[in-house]
């Protein structure tokens, strides 16, 4: 009889926290002197036993706002920081004993830190992590031909990271993440600052590198177009702690009671707002144009009655924006 074996999850973390021990300055002279003798410590719990397992090939949303503990997390699953408690393990490794075997199997990108020499091209720091890797030369000119023409930043390859623009220094720095085709990619904010077509750019980028090479992403990020983009599955932690981990379209059905009904109608028709009003709160109105904010358990009745009562050209029912719902849940 065959036993059926079951793949070994990319990721798995139990109970893992993280407290940062900081010294409490006392105000004034006095208490600079004190200070010397007697210090004052407090404790920040920035993780608070977090428990999570990633399958390979997944492509995670980790939400939170500010403060959430996203980062500290990432940095304990890079092997940056030591946990306080807890456990974790990446493709079978212990992160912070920072094994060679595991160094060469993921990559970072913190999307406010260099990792590039600021002062040469980024083909020369290219060549140096090729070198550190233990890639051929070959391999590595292919993957950067491959990953520049994506990213469309192949004509500043020879330009000195210095003088390379928000967008393109990005780029750079994501091709130097996955130049050794890591299996498990931590990314924090890689799109943070760009304009909107640099974004949709690494969007894309990213999406067919998750599908062609199966690599395992976690990404973090304060634009929820990334996450609607990318991520099917989202974990938002708050806190230190985690409140949800699931299906992003589950988010929307437990924390969102409404839609969002939009209506056209003939521009020589005028309706006022408080006519409207009985079908739902009137989120915006111009010329020939109305949306509502209508419950869920009441789409179907009222859009048969905007139907019969008004000359609608046209009628579209939307999802509450996830920018609105992710707010809503952060707010609590």
């Amino acid at each position: 009889m065959l036993t059926k074996i079951f793949p070994m999850p990319a990721i798995e973390v139990n109970g893992l926290s993280k407290v940062f021990r900081t010294y409490k300055k006392v105000p004034g002279f006095a208490g600079a002197v004190r200070g010397l003798f007697r210090r004052q410590y407090e404790q920040t719990e920035a993780v608070k036993g977090v428990s999570f397992s990633i399958e390979p090939g997944e492509f995670v949303g980790f939400l939170g706002p500010n403060g959430a503990g996203k980062t500290t997390t990432l940095k304990m699953l890079s092997g940056l920081l030591y946990p306080t408690g807890g456990q974790a393990r990446v493709l079978g490794y212990v992160p912070w004993e920072r094994d060679d075997g595991y160094r060469r199997q993921f990559g970072l990108l913190l999307g406010q830190k260099n990792q590039l020499w600021w002062d040469l091209p980024a083909r020369e720091s290219f060549e140096l992590n090729a070198e550190i890797y233990g890639l051929e030369r070959k391999v590595m000119e292919q993957r950067v031909e491959e990953m520049t023409t994506l990213l469309k930043v192949k004509e500043k390859l020879n330009v000195s990271v210095r003088e390379l623009s928000l967008g393109e220094r990005t780029k750079m720095e994501l091709i130097a993440a996955l130049l050794h085709q890591p299996r498990v990619l931590f990314l924090d904010e890689p799109t943070i600052g760009l304009d909107v077509v640099s974004q949709q750019i690494v969007r894309e980028f990213l999406r067919d590198h998750n599908v062609r090479h199966k690599t395992t992403i976690v990404l973090t990020s304060h634009y929820m177009a990334d996450i609607q983009a990318l991520c099917e599955r989202v974990i938002i932690i708050d806190h230190g702690a985690i409140y949800f981990d699931g299906q992003l379209s589950e988010v929307v059905d437990r924390v969102a009671d409404s839609k969002i009904i939009t209506i056209r109608c003939e521009a020589s028709s005028g309706h006022p707002a408080a006519a409207l009003e009985r079908f739902g709160e009137v989120v915006e109105q111009t010329t020939g144009t109305v949306r509502l904010k209508v419950k869920r358990d009441r789409v179907i009745p009222v859009c048969k009655a905007l139907l019969d009562e008004l000359p609608i050209t046209d009628i579209d029912i939307q999802e509450v924006p996830i920018e609105e719902v992710i707010r809503r849940i952060f707010a609590r």
